[in-house]
């Protein structure tokens, strides 16, 4: 955009700033197509979510020690000894625990939200410790149509980014399934959504401020206008610290999501006419913000570690009593300092995790669906758990919908060019996400890694598949027939997709189906 021209007002400049003002009832459908797809999957989500009731894949960790946070404040050692703590736990007897402290290497915040889900529909029921995840799971789909409503403005755009949410299989199994992964997904997503609508807040205050003071004024100015106080941004920090507190993987969404806010406001300041955009943009807004997010969402951090800080017992609680503080590790209090070591022994874990795994799987692949983790299998034959056939399944995959993963696959360099080339900032801000979840997972070429760890960045692969999707569409100035045709295609590619989940539903719900029909699902060898 080239900068504000001379007696602009500020109904024009916020069109520069911000697009087109869509219609009333492009604005309607802007909530009710995504409100629609959360409903409709949503319901998905939660029919029959205690099926199987037993512990599956990475819930004999985080739903123990959920429950052993809620109990304790921290999370503690199975008794030594005990036999089959995970068929006690399921049986409804939770008195697995011991006195000693467990070192456990992720944060508290995704298993406090599970446990929430234990103590309101009790430890022994299945639905109660995956209750949490189908919330989020479900709320995210809304969170994302809406994120693209702010994008494109156009309610075909958000409906289709919701619904293909929605019949994600990836995004459906964890949101049914009790893992810590679907939370970083949320609060990276809800961190998202909160910048969008700083940057749109932010833009018309600029748009107005700068129609007030007058192109010459601003081309005089050293840095332009100011913002007030960024009150979404301040959410996104917060999201951004509990995110940080389910996984340490948050921080790279932290750190991504950080220079992406401040990159639109130098634009922001470019398109208003201020003559040094770049370095008032730095000055102005960079400064500022890192000055407040990252406080904010450290401080969030060490909150979200408060059942551990009010224990005696906790792994490494009393740890600095016997080691005396050196260095500036003497300004830290002893609990800080217990909890800086202990950080330093998960830190020594995750950067030391080598071992051989079936599922493991590198990321290069992940987009691809090379190595979808599986989750649950059983193999029942005739006349166990309802099987007519000689050879049943049972069986829960992370497979994610072909249309969403293998799209974005091929709408990837489309969307670098849109992006480099066509200075489409809605085609950064999905590239940000992307950037933020998988590119860092490339550093550890060496550690065992799965791909159930791609859920994270699952809502901006979509937004990569809509940028393309609106491309087809076309814009609201192409002719009639043109439109019409885009919306045809748009609009059968989603419901392929809606096809392609239903046709994958057992295989994400541990159906019983006979192994024939497994077979016709599983394609290739390296999804089984």
């Amino acid at each position: 955009m080239s900068p504000v021209d001379a007696g602009e007002d500020a109904g024009a400049l916020r069109e520069r700033l911000l697009g087109p003002a869509p219609g009333r009832r492009e604005v309607r459908w802007g909530w009710w197509g995504p409100l629609i797809a959360m409903v409709l999957g949503g319901i998905l989500r939660f029919v029959h979510l205690g099926h199987p009731h037993q512990l599956v894949f990475d819930e004999t960790y985080y739903v123990k020690q959920a429950w052993s946070l809620i109990q304790f404040g921290h999370e503690r050692h199975i008794k030594e000894g005990l036999e089959e703590p995970d068929a006690l736990f399921t049986a409804g007897n939770p008195d697995v625990f011991g006195t000693a402290p467990d070192m456990v290497v992720h944060p508290p915040v995704g298993k406090w939200m599970i446990g929430a889900g234990e103590w309101l529909f009790g430890v022994d029921s299945s639905f109660g410790w995956r209750f949490a995840c189908a919330v989020v799971g479900t709320l995210s789909i809304l969170m994302l149509g809406r994120a693209a409503w702010r994008m494109f403005h156009n309610a075909t755009l958000a409906t289709a980014a919701a619904t293909l949410l929605a019949v994600d299989g990836h995004h459906f199994v964890h949101s049914r399934t009790g893992l810590l992964d679907v939370f970083v997904m949320f609060w990276a997503l809800a961190a998202f959504c909160a910048l969008l609508a700083d940057r749109d807040r932010t833009r018309a205050r600029l748009a107005d401020a700068a129609a007030r003071m007058g192109p010459a004024a601003v081309a005089a100015s050293r840095f332009g206008p100011g913002t007030g106080i960024r009150w979404w941004r301040l959410v996104a920090a917060l999201c951004l610290g509990l995110c940080l507190g389910t996984k340490w993987s948050g921080g790279y969404f932290l750190a991504v999501f950080g220079l992406m806010t401040v990159w639109w406001d130098i634009g922001a300041r470019r398109t208003i006419g201020v003559p040094r955009w770049f370095r008032a943009g730095v000055v102005r807004d960079g400064i500022p913000a890192f000055l407040t997010v990252v406080p904010i969402a450290v401080l969030t951090y060490l909150a979200t570690w408060a059942g551990w800080f009010a224990s005696t017992d906790g792994y490494k609680r009393q740890w600095a009593a016997s080691h005396p503080a050196e260095g500036l590790t003497r300004f830290l209090p002893d609990a800080l300092r217990s909890l800086l070591s202990y950080h330093q022994e998960v830190l020594a874990f995750h950067v030391g995790l080598q071992n051989e795994h079936k599922w493991s799987s590198n990321p290069w692949s992940w987009i691809i669906q090379g190595r979808p983790t599986l989750f649950f299998a059983e193999w029942p034959s005739r006349g166990q758990d309802g099987c007519t056939a000689n050879e049943c399944v049972k069986y829960i995959a992370s497979l994610g919908n072909l249309f969403v993963w293998w799209g974005a696959t091929a709408g990837l360099l489309v969307v670098v060019f849109l992006w480099l080339l066509g200075r489409d900032w809605r085609a950064g801000a999905a590239l940000a996400g992307i950037a933020a979840g998988w590119l860092p997972w490339f550093l550890y070429q060496t550690r065992t890694i799965y791909s159930f760890y791609a859920v994270a960045f699952v809502p901006w692969l979509v937004l990569v598949v809509v940028c393309c999707l609106g491309l087809v569409l076309g814009r609201d100035s192409d002719p009639p027939a043109r439109r019409r045709w885009g919306m045809a295609i748009v609009c059968t590619y989603v419901l392929l997709a809606v096809a392609l989940f239903a046709w994958y539903y057992p295989v994400y719900t541990a159906e019983v189906i006979p192994r024939t029909q497994w077979q016709w699902r599983l394609w290739f060898d390296f999804w089984t």
